[in-house]
């Protein structure tokens, strides 16, 4: 083996390394969105969006981080913690080119009634990511209800159309 090679080879690693430490960086990152949310964490849910970040939900747009941390500080949400909730984020499907990445995924919100857990909303998820200076942030966020309107298994399949 010439050291050319060697040098190549160490390089090819050193790239492969960088990529899945992206891979993980961002899925680590959308991973935590279920645990801070449901502690009503608002300022560490809001940290994970870039400052003028978007979070699109069916019935809510949510733009810049004092919009995203007042929906979790709301009476709402507090109400849905006071009950016993969970948002369960499915293992997210990420594609990561250089800076920006993009996330597919399912996720579950999940409660108490009547002293049994049910699952109040099913979602499809499509997260838009960019490194910046403080690493891995979400730019734009879009979760749309798994109930049959035509958009929701369309974010599942953008990462058959090559937008995941």
């Amino acid at each position: 083996m010439t050291e050319g090679t060697a040098q190549e080879r160490l390089a090819g690693l050193e790239q492969r390394l960088a990529h899945l430490e992206d891979e993980r960086a961002v899925a680590r990152l959308i991973a935590a969105y279920g645990p801070l949310v449901d502690s009503g964490s608002a300022e560490a849910v809001a940290a994970l969006w870039e400052p003028d970040g978007v979070y699109d939900v069916d019935e809510l747009l949510m733009r810049g981080r004092e919009e995203i941390a007042a929906m979790v500080r709301s009476d709402a949400h507090r109400g849905w913690i006071a009950g016993g909730c969970a948002h369960v984020v499915g293992p997210a499907h990420v594609t990561v080119d250089g800076d920006e990445a993009v996330a597919v995924c399912h996720s579950l919100m999940v409660v108490r009634e009547g002293g049994a857990c049910t699952v109040r909303r099913a979602t499809a998820n499509h997260w838009r990511l960019r490194r910046g200076p403080d690493g891995w942030r979400v730019a734009v966020r879009t979760s749309r209800v798994l109930d049959g309107r035509p958009e929701s298994p369309a974010l599942l399949a953008s990462l058959l159309a090559g937008t995941a």
